[in-house]
């Protein structure tokens, strides 16, 4: 009998243990911002923003946490370089008994989708909704009514305000307040990329329920980078050069996002690229946007040829993004004009 009690009081501690709640999620937009703060104010934990070239390397991390108990993956798209492994680390956490849910807007090759709901992952997967709506649209009964501002403001920033979800969200509120807010919001992002610090209260004073203005300092630093950008404006005029079937720009003081859709717009192509070396990892990180009339899925493209040139890529029709290699950059721009005919 008191072997048996005693079996029981070691397998209660071993559970014990297991007490970290977890959101991964992406730090370079508005989108992943939001989609981390809704997690925190319906789940608790912390929160890990990683951009695309640290994503990996921060998965492996949590495969290696004993104490992790529930994981939420938000606004962090799979490529084809990435896929299998990133279902070899779900596969791992699952047999821990670590809940896990995905929560995305990226296209997902359906084969990786089939995979992930055998392991019994949690997907919650559309294209037409920015991450944060979709966060939003499945825990609303966990959320504040100021919850749904938060995921207008995202929608926003994605370009997918206009979709179902989406637009009922922001005929709740005052066009021009959200439109500022939601700008306020990506301008302090975009500017603080370089503090994880800052990132992580943003996402904290977010869940508080915080609007932007009532976070200090916010609209100063916007104004600081909206001067910022609009500097951007001459540079991109002088330094722009351009193919057949897109404009494009090597970006050396500031990041690529910030400075693609000048591309797009002075180039009067139907695709814009900037791109920026990350020295640290010996690769160019790029951004790639399109025009209304540009009729071919950019995301599927960028995936394979980024696939093919040893990095990854991937995202929406119009605007998406890939790591490439740096001597392989050159090679990037030329087999991506031509497969743009």
């Amino acid at each position: 009998m008191a072997a048996k009690k005693a079996k029981t009081t070691k397998t209660t501690k071993k559970k014990s243990l297991k007490t970290k709640i977890i959101c991964l999620s992406h730090k370079e937009d508005c989108d992943g911002i939001s989609s981390a703060a809704l997690i925190r104010q319906a789940f608790g934990g912390d929160s890990l923003l990683v951009d695309y070239p640290g994503q990996m390397e921060a998965l492996e991390s949590l495969v290696a946490d004993e104490k992790l108990k529930a994981l939420y993956i938000c606004d962090l798209g799979l490529s084809k370089k990435n896929q299998d492994q990133f279902v070899e680390m779900m596969g791992t956490l699952r047999k821990r008994g670590v809940s896990i849910t995905y929560i995305d807007h990226h296209d997902i090759d359906p084969k990786i989708t089939k995979q992930l709901e055998k392991l019994k992952v949690k997907m919650i997967h559309d294209i037409n909704e920015c991450t944060t709506v979709q966060v939003y649209n499945k825990f609303k009964s966990k959320l504040t009514d100021h919850a749904a501002f938060v995921a207008a403001c995202a929608a926003i920033t994605d370009y997918m305000e206009d979709r179902p979800i989406g637009s009922k969200l922001l005929q709740i509120y005052d066009r021009q307040f959200a439109l500022i807010s939601a700008t306020v919001m990506t301008y302090n992002i975009v500017g603080h990329q370089k503090d994880p610090d800052y990132l992580l209260y943003l996402t904290e004073e977010l869940a508080d329920g915080k609007y932007p203005h009532e976070i200090p300092n916010t609209y100063e630093f916007a104004q600081i980078q909206v001067g910022k950008l609009a500097e951007m404006i001459a540079k991109v005029k002088k330094g722009m050069k351009t193919m057949k079937n897109l404009g494009y720009m090597e970006i050396t003081d500031a990041g690529a996002s910030g400075a693609v859709n000048f591309v797009l717009g002075l180039s009067g192509k139907d695709v814009g690229v900037a791109f920026k070396e990350r020295v640290d990892h010996g690769i160019y990180a790029v951004s790639v946007r399109g025009s209304k009339s540009c009729n071919v899925h950019l995301g599927k493209i960028v995936n394979d040829l980024a696939t093919e040139l040893g990095g990854s890529g991937g995202g929406h029709d119009k605007a998406c993004g890939a790591v490439i290699p740096k001597p392989k950059m050159k090679s990037f721009l030329k087999e991506f004009n031509k497969k743009l005919n």
